[in-house]
């Protein structure tokens, strides 16, 4: 069966074209992608502006030609915490519904570091034991606990390398006052999920998906992606740790110019940095591995079992 899965992120608007069938590893075929920002267009008072709405109906329209060029015989379709969070959130998807016949789901915080830990499961398998799972995406961090294929615990917390940027990272590079109140409001949110996380028992395994944490990798010294999936990434608390002073001082331009990051989420980095660096801190976490599998992964997994449930 060959699926598509169209995710609509607050950074990024992504079609992935996947060859799967329950039992078997999905199979990326084509990938359509645009850096849209769509929280970047968002108004004072958290709606979605007229221009954002008017580029993510163009772009879903040009996602459904490239399907049907690619043989796509199911989209999934599925939003986050831009249009989770926005005012006019379901306005804008009846628009895309009446517009494009794209019906968008969009999904809980919940629903997120749910999806994320099964792909990370599958991808890890039984014999990594009890996982934790970090993931930073544009709108928020997802942190998810257990042993099994749902996770034990599932929290979603509104710190996205976007939104922080956004809200409180202004400057171009940042003063240093807005770090560290940056900072101090980060550990302060991360500290009130970590009874609840900490309760499901030591992970034997912590892993981190998202282009934020393959970035942090990269800069730390993983190697490049070009090397594919299965060569094995690590990231390091005390090297990053190490790095955040200087990734503080930088520019969104100097840091385009480390490895792994492009010039659209260079101006994220820091935000990123600053939320890995607490989460695996007060988590207790020294090392993390990335993962190459995240919440798209999740989602086709989970449509895989349903057909499996349904036969």
């Amino acid at each position: 069966m060959r699926l598509g899965v169209l995710d609509v992120g607050s950074n990024t608007v992504h079609l992935l074209v996947v060859d799967a069938h329950p039992g078997a590893r999905p199979m990326p075929a084509t990938s359509h992608k645009l850096e849209l920002q769509l929280a970047q267009h968002l108004l004072a008072d958290g709606r979605i502006g007229r221009a954002g709405e008017k580029a993510l109906v163009e772009f879903v329209g040009s996602c459904l030609e490239v399907a049907d060029d690619q043989g796509v015989e199911q989209m999934l379709a599925f939003a986050t915490s831009a249009l989770r969070e926005a005012p006019n959130g379901d306005e804008v998807l009846a628009n895309v519904r009446a517009t494009t016949g794209v019906d968008l789901q969009v999904l809980t915080g919940d629903d997120e570091a749910a999806l994320t830990f099964l792909a990370v499961r599958r991808w890890y398998g039984w014999s990594a034991g009890r996982l934790l799972v970090l993931d930073i995406g544009g709108g928020s961090l997802e942190v998810a606990a257990g042993i099994d294929e749902l996770p034990d615990v599932a929290v979603s917390l509104p710190l996205g390398a976007g939104r922080l940027t956004r809200e409180r990272l202004a400057g171009d590079p940042p003063s240093a006052d807005d770090v560290k109140a940056t900072r101090k409001y980060v550990r302060a949110e991360v500290a009130k999920v970590v009874r609840d996380v900490t309760k499901a028992g030591a992970p034997d395994v912590v892993v981190g998906s998202s282009k934020t944490f393959r970035s942090l990798a990269r800069v730390c010294g993983a190697a490049p992606s070009a090397e594919g999936p299965y060569v094995p990434r690590t990231l390091g608390r005390a090297a990053l740790a190490e790095r955040l002073p200087k990734l503080a001082r930088m520019s969104a331009g100097e840091r385009s110019g480390l490895p792994g990051v492009s010039a659209r989420r260079a101006a994220q980095l820091l935000a990123g940095a600053l939320v890995a660096d607490a989460a695996m801190d007060l988590l207790g976490v020294p090392e993390l591995v990335i993962s190459p599998w995240a919440l798209r992964e999740g989602v086709i997994l989970r449509r895989l079992d349903s057909i499996t449930a349904a036969e």
